[in-house]
């Protein structure tokens, strides 16, 4: 969400607008890296950023790239992207049900915040796709991460960064 995209909203919905993305993130970083480092929440949640904002720019990019979703909400909740909103995956009522109060979910709601005020650094250089550290997916096979932060591993869209420059090889991974 941009700061354009609420701009035609009258005040209150925009906020609400805020407030429900902001709600679909925080639950999203909870079940999929809750439980992992701050910076890994957060390079998670640029991730989410960085697939809104190509899904939004036309172009080659974002025609490959609308089963993604459309904003950071729409990108949370596209089908096959993020297994916690599967109805059947075993995380999806766990994440439903957090309680508001829970810490892990305080965290992981500030850094939504900051995601959709556009106030989070990208630690991951320009990240569309991750997995766990402990996997090797078959769609990763050849592919050269961008990042490895708290036991996740990122990598840009097809061999590329999010802004479509080539991938750094090798040296130029950022370990957070």
């Amino acid at each position: 969400m941009s700061a354009a995209s609420n701009a035609a909203l009258p005040p209150a919905a925009a906020r609400h607008d805020a407030a429900q993305t902001i709600a679909v993130l925080a639950r999203t970083l909870w079940a999929e890296a809750g439980t992992r480092p701050v910076r890994a929440i957060e390079a998670l949640a640029a991730l989410v950023v960085n697939r809104a904002r190509i899904t939004a720019a036309p172009g080659e990019v974002q025609q490959r790239a609308r089963h993604w979703g459309q904003g950071i909400a729409g990108v949370c909740r596209a089908p096959f992207q993020f297994p916690c909103w599967n109805p059947n995956h075993p995380r999806h009522r766990a994440m439903l049900a957090v309680p508001e109060g829970d810490g892990a979910l305080a965290i992981c709601r500030r850094i939504a915040a900051r995601a959709v005020a556009g106030a989070l650094p990208d630690p991951t250089g320009g990240a569309t796709h991750y997995h766990d550290a402990a996997i090797l997916p078959g769609w990763a096979v050849g592919e050269v991460p961008l990042a490895e932060c708290g036991g996740m591993v990122f990598y840009g869209l097809e061999g590329r960064d999010g802004a479509g420059r080539p991938a750094r090889p090798g040296p130029g991974l950022a370990v957070v």
